[in-house]
């Protein structure tokens, strides 16, 4: 997905924007840019590859060539950027977190009106200077965001680096969020809260959907107001979240903790512990276990300094290579257990497969799996969700085929929790993977536990439901 970090201060901010956009991290893992900007000596940028290493050790022993009081970083999925732009609206750098479906349409419109595309991306337009073409179409930069609002299919968010401070703009629908903090002296707005406490920013505000604001170093100017109707990604609180993060004011961890508890308590199943599958299924672990009242036990640890998360490379061997090498079991934990297991979802099934095999070999009596959320039935047109190309990546969409032989068939039925299609592809993943059982969690816990009202939420992936 990407998540990106901006701040400006009266001082020099080069260290908070790099250990604030190393804190985004966990969001993307194929590049990463920073920019900054210094009065007299204008834009400084640099951008990495990190398909085969971290932020810090890329980007560490070029810190002594950026140099001011205003920059952006970016961790990025998809293009490399900051993007560098020289316009009518003066001088800017520009990051994004956008998924846009109808780039190819855009990139025509914008070559026929005799514009050009100096930076591609694997024979490409690259989408970051796509958004910054349409921005400068504006007779300024709320008419240019609110064009690219208007221009694409998807969603976008993004920090804008000027020479007056730093434009930030959330996507219309607010499918990403943008937290704001303050500490004496400064702002940064973010991707992930979990970029603030230890730079010691606090919580400013939470930045409204389609809401544009102008950062300087001595307060906020609102430049357009919110929209009412949001569509905030449920997925945020499921897996993406660092769990120190909040959006719209609702913990990652909280809204992780409180499903498990809820699903512990509405559990018959008989259990000897519960344990989570790191790290987003340990939150909801760790509620489950409160909430049925058994211990909870690491019997699967991760094994973090070399393995990246599983769904990383494009390569599906290699995808499943990372899924089985990068957690370990702990058979002193699982021998003659009845155990549990909880964890983010289900997408293709890539790690699920490999884990229960390996739990039963290491002694495991019974393996129980709880899923944080209602089966994935539709791929995400939204925000950039996983590097699946297709639906049919989804085990939930095969499975459909072969039940149906066609894959679209009776979508509607087969995600309404408890109806026979529903219960049918549940127990069909159930047996795939050998597990003693299998229960999804429904959307109506998982909207409680995130607290915001279902019309504010986005769940089109386990629904197919969309506000347009």
């Amino acid at each position: 997905m990407g998540g990106f970090f901006g701040t400006v201060a009266k001082a020099e901010c080069v260290t908070d924007l790099f250990y604030g956009t190393d804190y985004n991290s966990h969001l993307g893992t194929k590049r990463a840019g920073m920019a900054t900007y210094a009065e007299g000596e204008g834009f400084m940028r640099s951008i990495h590859s990190l398909e085969s290493s971290y932020f810090r050790t890329k980007f560490e022993d070029e810190l002594p060539k950026f140099k001011g009081k205003a920059g952006i970083g970016v961790i990025s999925d998809t293009d490399p950027q900051p993007i560098m732009i020289n316009s009518h609206l003066g001088r800017f750098a520009i990051v994004t977190v956008a998924k846009i479906n109808n780039s190819d349409e855009l990139v025509k419109e914008l070559l026929d009106s005799n514009m050009h595309f100096s930076e591609m991306s694997m024979s490409r337009a690259n989408q970051t200077e796509l958004i910054a073409l349409l921005i400068i179409q504006g007779k300024n930069f709320v008419e240019g965001i609110e064009n690219v609002f208007n221009k694409i299919k998807g969603s976008c968010s993004m920090l804008i680096l000027t020479e007056d401070g730093i434009i930030v703009a959330r996507d219309k629908w607010g499918r990403t969020p943008i937290v704001i903090g303050k500490k004496e002296g400064a702002y940064a707005a973010t991707s992930e809260s979990s970029s603030f406490p230890n730079l010691d920013y606090e919580i400013e505000r939470f930045v409204g959907p389609g809401e544009i604001i102008r950062m300087r170093a001595d307060g906020l100017e609102q430049l357009r107001k919110p929209n009412e109707k949001m569509q905030v990604c449920s997925f945020l609180w499921v897996y993406y979240g660092f769990p120190v993060s909040c959006y719209e004011g609702k913990n990652v961890e909280d809204v992780r903790f409180m499903s498990g508890y809820k699903m512990g308590q509405n559990d018959d199943s008989e259990v000897d512990c519960a344990c989570g599958i790191p790290d987003s299924g340990v939150g909801m672990a760790l509620g489950y276990a409160e909430g049925k009242g058994v211990p909870y036990h690491r019997a699967i640890a991760k094994y973090t300094p070399t393995w990246p998360r599983s769904f990383t490379p494009s390569n599906q061997a290699m995808r499943s290579l990372v899924a089985k090498m990068k957690l370990i079991p702990n058979r002193a934990m699982l021998q003659g257990k009845r155990i549990l297991f909880c964890d983010d979802s289900i997408v293709r099934g890539t790690q699920l497969r490999d884990n229960v095999n390996v739990l039963y070999d290491y002694g495991a009596k019974e393996v129980h799996m709880r899923i944080a959320c209602p089966p994935l039935i539709y791929g995400c047109p939204f925000i950039g969700f996983t590097s699946s190309k297709s639906d049919m990546e989804l085990i939930t969409r095969r499975i459909i085929k072969e039940i149906e032989g066609d894959e679209n068939a009776k979508l509607d039925k087969y995600a309404t929790t408890d109806s026979p299609e529903y219960k049918e592809l549940v127990e069909r993943i159930r047996a795939r993977f050998g597990l003693t059982s299998l229960k999804f969690n429904t959307l109506e816990i998982l909207i409680e536990a995130i607290g915001l009202p279902k019309c504010k939420v986005c769940t089109h992936c386990f629904d197919g439901s969309s506000c347009f």
